[in-house]
């Protein structure tokens, strides 16, 4: 099984990103916490079992070593933009084995003090592939799942209803392994065009 998690959005300052996001679509973000060893930092925008992950370097001297801190660095320099998604599932080991990649894990520290901890497969591809997702699942309880944290909305989200990727579609269906995953493939440079969140109120597109 798998099914769509988040998407991240590479910024230069998460004030101001969450600001925008809340002012422009009235989806309210909150502090999600750090990345140790990335020198980066992420907002959380929650839509239940999804969310959008706001991520910025919040510690310039960290990133320089960090080959995902340089990344995000050079990704958010002339502007916000997608660089990433991620799909979940409750098998990653047979994913893993199926993609002939290795399963790497991964740990954020809340705000609260506490650790979430997570594991995944093609983390380390996504600078090179943004069309296809990395995949996770997540260690601990599912409330801690960032989806499912509480943000004060303008609208009330009911989750991602589709993404665009720009892409191969035949990869990126090997890549799923036939999961059903609402995505639309159109043509262009590789990775996430647009996302769809459905609201109370309609439709909202994130670009």
């Amino acid at each position: 099984m798998l099914r769509l998690d988040h998407v991240v959005l590479a910024v230069r300052d998460l004030d101001a990103a969450g600001t925008r996001i809340l002012n422009e679509l009235g989806l309210g973000s909150l502090p999600g916490g750090r990345h140790p060893g990335w020198g980066t930092g992420n907002m959380i925008v929650p839509l239940g079992n999804e969310y959008v992950e706001l991520l910025a370097v919040v510690d310039p001297m960290e990133a320089e070593s960090s080959p995902i801190g340089s990344w995000i660095s050079n990704a958010s320099r002339s502007g916000d933009r997608f660089v990433a998604w991620c799909v979940w599932t409750d098998e990653i080991e047979g994913v893993a084995e199926r993609l002939g990649l290795a399963v790497a894990t991964g740990s954020r520290s809340l705000p609260d003090g506490r650790t979430l901890f997570w594991r995944s497969v093609g983390f380390d591809r996504v600078a090179e592939h943004p069309d296809l997702p990395f995949i996770i699942s997540w260690d601990g309880p599912p409330e801690l799942h960032p989806g499912r944290a509480q943000a004060r909305h303008r609208v009330e989200p009911n989750g991602i209803a589709w993404m665009e990727v720009a892409g191969d579609h035949e990869r990126l269906a090997e890549w799923l392994g036939g999961g059903d995953v609402p995505v639309r493939v159109v043509d262009g440079d590789p990775g996430v065009r647009a996302v769809g969140i459905s609201t109370n109120r309609g439709e909202i597109v994130l670009r």
